[in-house]
């Protein structure tokens, strides 16, 4: 990797997109996101966006039109079947104007599924039967992609343009998003993973504090300030959660500040006290 191809991943954001009707219907639940979540911050990374699209054609092509032209780091699960519901592939290959082509390790990789299958009895390792001429079109990516493993049953995934296209199944795509992770972007992995830390205050408005989080922000730049009030949901009394996250050596005066603001300006941090 060249050093202005780092600098570039180092300046992008990192995205996940989740493809399937059955989460937008409420017929499956999805898992994805607080999986990538957990993965990304083991590494010291964060999400700056999810996207949750359906199956549909034209509408994956324009989001991931969108997504290829941002020069954000994109995770995408799901769509990447050879039925007629998957659309993925397809949708990839026409935001970057690219044919489709069987990749040469795809094909390699599904003709050993094959053929460990028919060992075990199941189907056949003539790769000219039409249940084998369907499972290798799962090997047609755009042009210019390359290969992303799948430890589960070796149908790989798709890597382009800082895109990686899994399928939709947590259990091959996330040891496949694993890998993306620690071989692509291992110059991204923090060494001291970034931490957030937080405590409630009562009787302050949020427009209050504001100019501290504010300021906060201006003199530790990075590390970023948060604000999560509650009206009081559940019976409980309205408050704020103010906290920071970022590097864990800059985390600590960050918050210690951010604290010394409150009580300032009048906040106070438990119910009752004067």
């Amino acid at each position: 990797m060249s050093v202005s191809q780092s600098q570039a991943q180092k300046s992008s954001r990192l995205g996940l997109i989740i493809v399937g009707d059955e989460i937008l219907s409420g017929r499956r639940q999805d898992k994805h996101l607080s999986k990538i979540i957990e993965m990304v911050g083991a590494r010291g990374l964060q999400l700056s966006w999810v996207e949750i699209l359906s199956d549909d054609r034209a509408l994956l092509t324009e989001a991931l039109r969108r997504s290829f032209a941002s020069g954000d780091i994109v995770l995408s699960c799901g769509g990447i079947g050879a039925t007629p519901d998957d659309h993925t592939r397809q949708a990839a290959a026409a935001a970057l104007d690219l044919p489709l082509e069987l990749h040469p390790e795809a094909r390699e990789q599904i003709t050993l599924r094959c053929a460990e299958t028919a060992a075990k009895g199941q189907g056949s390792a003539d790769m000219s039967t039409p249940e084998n001429l369907q499972r290798l079109n799962m090997g047609y990516f755009p042009k210019g992609s390359e290969i992303i493993p799948n430890p589960y049953n070796r149908i790989p995934g798709f890597f382009i343009r800082n895109h990686s296209f899994v399928p939709g199944f947590p259990v091959m795509a996330w040891p496949m998003l694993e890998w993306t992770l620690d071989t692509r972007y291992a110059d991204l992995v923090r060494s001291k993973p970034s931490v957030e830390q937080s405590f409630i205050v009562y009787n302050m408005p949020e427009s209050r504090i504001t100019p501290a989080l504010e300021a906060l922000e201006q003199k530790w730049p990075g590390v970023r300030a948060f604000s999560l009030p509650s009206v009081g949901e559940g019976g409980g009394a309205p408050h704020i959660e103010l906290g920071v996250k970022g590097d864990q050596d800059l985390v600590g005066a960050a918050l210690e500040y951010l604290r010394n603001e409150a009580a300032r300006l009048g906040a106070k941090f438990e119910l009752g006290s004067s």
